[in-house]
């Protein structure tokens, strides 16, 4: 594989290695790292001195499992990994998801051996390595016209930034894997912040953790209206540590077929009830409740963000299909991803609001100690509502059920284990 001098322009498409060097040129020789070997799925690598995380595994586990799926419909893959660190991402696209090819590419040099020491068991014609700005190389690429099948940005902090250079880098019909780890403006406490970086004035609620998605996807989607595409979520991850917030879109061209689904969302403090507002219902906003029991200033209000379903249940499904078939479902270390997956499942029914009920702010408005999760969503079920457990908070469920209603549950389940 040709080595190319850091200081050297990208190559144009195909963006498959040349045979020769340019003569006039010296190579650049990176710093060398010290070796530190991992396992992951089986696959051996080394993270060197590289920013690696062993708790991110589920979401490299997600992104294979949609690249093959996507290669298994379309025939091919090229995958983008924007920021990849020690390569490892890369290498588990070129082997679990049999990518036709794979750019990785990361703006440290110094990383340049490990990333390409960890594939170099995959035949050179595969894939290249860029030590270069990821806005550059994905700008690059749609200049040239050369689009990935699979873009992978997975940054730390707001990816905002990323976003725009992304989808233009991604063919139509493609997959873009993003990511934000910026749980502090997802929390409402930086709402400036939110807003400049992905449009969104983000105010602290209950549900910070879900906003965060929300708020991810609402930026994406804002980036590729300005494109003349739309995007559609597959599915939406988040995970505790960091925290890291991880969303895989499908990017469609012309604007979005539904509104509804990138709106505002108003929490009353008061009676805790939450619900999703339009545009043009801004200046119309009242709490579900009695407005005279409401306190001033109790409703807050979010926005805009994606007010849709967090996942497509279809996509789900092939997903774990091909988690069985893989033996990924567990792997003894304390994933279980046919839960995980289930429980994303029944989270996509699209009668599901935004947002979920922690089960103890529940028993707290109740005054009552908190019955078993199962107890509260067979009654929720058995009364007509729609409810499901949620993969962001354990101790939560999605449901349609008003709070007023909820407190009703709590209480009518606490008379019956009494008697």
């Amino acid at each position: 594989m040709l080595s190319l001098p850091l200081q050297l322009q990208p190559l144009s498409p195909p963006f498959y290695p040349a045979n020769s060097q340019p003569k006039t040129l010296k190579p650049v020789f990176p710093k060398a790292c010290k070796s530190q070997y991992q396992t992951e799925r089986g696959l051996q690598f080394d993270i060197g001195d590289t920013f690696f995380r062993h708790e991110s595994a589920t979401g490299r586990d997600f992104g294979v499992l949609s690249a093959a799926l996507y290669k298994q419909s379309n025939g091919s893959l090229r995958v983008l990994d924007a920021l990849c660190g020690c390569g490892i991402r890369s290498l588990r696209y070129l082997v679990e998801a049999k990518a036709d090819f794979v750019l990785a590419n990361d703006a440290n040099e110094n990383y340049r051996g490990i990333i390409s020491g960890n594939l170099s068991r995959i035949s050179e014609e595969r894939w290249v390595v860029m030590n270069s700005d990821a806005n550059r190389v994905m700008t690059e690429r749609y200049l040239e016209k050369d689009y990935f099948d699979l873009v992978d940005v997975d940054s730390f902090g707001s990816d905002s930034s990323f976003l725009r250079a992304a989808i233009g880098a991604v063919k139509l019909d493609g997959l873009l894997y993003i990511t934000s780890t910026d749980g502090y403006s997802s929390g409402g406490h930086r709402p400036q912040h939110s807003l400049a970086a992905y449009g969104a004035y983000v105010r602290p609620m209950p549900y910070s953790n879900e906003v965060g998605l929300r708020m991810l996807i609402g930026g994406a989607l804002r980036e590729a209206s300005v494109l003349g595409y739309h995007v559609v979520p597959l599915f939406s991850y988040y995970s505790y540590h960091g925290p890291v917030f991880r969303a895989m879109l499908q990017i469609k061209r012309g604007r979005l077929p539904d509104s509804s689904t990138y709106n505002f969302i108003s929490h009353c403090i008061q009676c805790g009830n939450s619900q999703t507002v339009a545009w043009d219902q801004l200046g119309q906003i009242r709490c579900p409740c009695i407005t005279n029991a409401c306190v001033p200033n109790s409703l807050i209000v979010s926005g805009p963000l994606w007010t849709g379903p967090l996942h497509q249940a279809s996509h789900l499904a092939r997903m774990l299909n091909l988690a069985e078939q893989l033996g990924w479902i567990s792997d003894g270390n304390g994933r279980n991803l046919e839960k995980l997956i289930r429980l994303m499942v029944d989270e996509s029914d699209p009668k599901l609001p935004v947002g979920y009920i922690k089960i103890d702010e529940v028993a707290s408005r109740a005054k009552l100690n908190s019955p078993s999760i199962g107890a509260i969503m067979n009654t929720l079920h058995e009364e007509g509502y729609v409810a499901s457990r949620s993969h962001i908070a354990p101790n939560a469920i999605k449901t349609n059920c008003p709070m007023t209603e909820c407190i009703k549950t709590f209480k009518a389940l606490q008379q019956c284990s009494i008697r």
